[in-house]
């Protein structure tokens, strides 16, 4: 099996003691105890991910409705051009 390389941008949240790792280019997370863990189960995440979609004949479909241009028989993400965080106003929560 041939075998496809990409870059995908990947935010890494703290939420309490747990560390999240996050993709919009496949919209999938994980979680771990760890920085180091939630990159590693991370990487395992994305393997699982394009596995399944290849098991399930469902690569084009899927990729297509996230935002993936095929071009030329290879698949390209979308591209994070800004990441960066915005105040708001929000009523007040009891």
């Amino acid at each position: 099996m041939s075998q496809l390389k990409y870059s995908l941008p990947v935010s890494i949240l703290k939420e309490g003691s747990c560390f999240i790792a996050y993709t919009p280019a496949l919209d999938i997370s994980t979680s771990s105890d760890t920085f180091e863990g939630a990159k590693e189960r991370f990487g395992e995440l994305v393997q699982i991910f394009f596995e399944e979609l290849s098991e399930k004949g469902t690569t084009d479909k899927v990729l297509s409705e996230l935002g993936w241009q095929k071009v030329e028989r290879k698949w390209s993400p979308p591209v994070v051009v800004a990441n960066s965080s915005q105040e708001f106003t929000i009523p007040a929560f009891a």
